[in-house]
Order: C-alpha cells, then sequence, then structure tokens
C-alpha cells in the first residue's frame, strides 16, 4: 500500500501540515456547501447563488493540493515491468533520470502557472519561452472578479492595495487563481524530495506504491477465506 514520507525537516513537516490539513478543510467546506445547497433547493425552493462557483474551486482546490500529495504518499500511477529488469545500479540511474525529467516538467509548469496568476495579483509575469529569464511588465488584473461568489467585508483592507480604493463586488480572481502557483511549488518540492530519497539511497524508484499488486493478494486471501 501507499505510505507517506516520514519528513526529517522543519520544512517538510510543515508542507506535510498544510496538505494534509488543507484537503480535510476542502473536502468539509465542499461537502457543507452542497449539503445546504441540496436542502434549500428541495426544501424551501431556493440556493446559495455562489454555491456552485465555490464549490467548483473548491475542487479545484482539491485536486492541486492531490497531485503534490499523490507524490508524498508514493501513489502516483507508474508502470516499472520493463524497469525491473534491469540490476539495481541501472535501475537507480533510471530512477534519477526519471526523478530529473519530474523537475524539469514541475518547474516549467510552475513558470506557466506563475505567468497565468500574476497578472491578477498585479504582479509581473516572468520573461523567457521556457524558463524564467527575468521579469516582464505585466497588464494589471487585479480588478478582475469571480462571477457569483460575493467579497467578505474582512477582506476590505486589500481594496487599497490591488484595486486602487475602488470597492470589490465579487471575490477578486487572484484568491481563488492563487493555487496555480502555489499548487505547483508544492508538486516542485515533492519532486525534489522524491528524487533525493533516490540519490541518497534511500529509496530505489520513484514508483514505491503497488496497489494494484496489493488489492489482488486481498481479495486471493479473502477467497481463501483467510
Amino acid at each position: 500500500m501507499a505510505h507517506a514520507y516520514e519528513a526529517k525537516t522543519a520544512l517538510g513537516r510543515i508542507v506535510n501540515e498544510i496538505e494534509e490539513s488543507a484537503i480535510a478543510l476542502l473536502l468539509g467546506l465542499m461537502t457543507i456547501i452542497t449539503f445546504i445547497n441540496v436542502v434549500l433547493r428541495y426544501g424551501f425552493n431556493t440556493g446559495l447563488i455562489w454555491g456552485l462557483e465555490a464549490v467548483t474551486f473548491l475542487f479545484a482546490w482539491l485536486v492541486l493540493f492531490g497531485v503534490s500529495y499523490t507524490v508524498k504518499v508514493t501513489a502516483q500511477l507508474g508502470v516499472d515491468a520493463v524497469i525491473n529488469l534491469f540490476s539495481p545500479s541501472v535501475r537507480r540511474i533510471l530512477a534519477l533520470v526519471a526523478g530529473g525529467v519530474c523537475i524539469l516538467y514541475a518547474v516549467l509548469v510552475f513558470k506557466g502557472a506563475w505567468d497565468y496568476w500574476a497578472p491578477f495579483a498585479g504582479l509581473d509575469a516572468t520573461s523567457g519561452r521556457w524558463f524564467p529569464t527575468g521579469f516582464a511588465n505585466s497588464r494589471d488584473q487585479a480588478w478582475y472578479e469571480v462571477i457569483d461568489i460575493p467579497f467578505p467585508e474582512w477582506l476590505t483592507f486589500i481594496e487599497p492595495l490591488m484595486n486602487e480604493g475602488e470597492a470589490y463586488e465579487k471575490l477578486p480572481r487572484f484568491i481563488p487563481y492563487a493555487i496555480l502557483p502555489f499548487g505547483m511549488a508544492l508538486l516542485l518540492f515533492r519532486f525534489i524530495q522524491a528524487f533525493v530519497r533516490v540519490w541518497t539511497g534511500e529509496s530505489s524508484s520513484l514508483i514505491v506504491s503497488h496497489e494494484a499488486e496489493d488489492d489482488i493478494k486481498d481479495v486471493a486471501h479473502l477467497n481463501a477465506g483467510d
């Protein structure tokens, strides 16, 4: 079965807490909002106008947190039938190459995520086609709002900072969109962790979980009456 990586540093433990707490909170909020909307719709013929949009954003956050979480617990899908034909030393080299490719992929996706989100936060996107070479002036889009979710009063302090003092009517987009660079930064962190585990000999492969095989064994035991 998949197992969690035991964090050995303060940063690793902090990231663990962020991921696990966020996933639990997001699942809870999605359940509560959906339940309330169902009760209002079928019991009182009304509903939360912003409910569907909120659940959609929460689900997107859940997916992006889940991407890095599956890397941590080694639950990502992988095929190692060919890799297992080689000797342990060759498998380690292949794992390091695969880890390097994963890190490169995460860097590219993180750059894309930042470049998409930055204008909504009034920040500059990076320059360079593939890798960041600096920052380029971006059109300020911090005034962009979501469609239905109302702007909470306790966030009014950001209006002078992000919207030139103008009042927001709906939640600014940079808030829900912030999961894009944050989630990709978590993914990059997890891939680096996995690469280090292979480099130090703590693991011989990026693929540690074999859940399908474990499930087959469990079924076999049940059929045998164990």
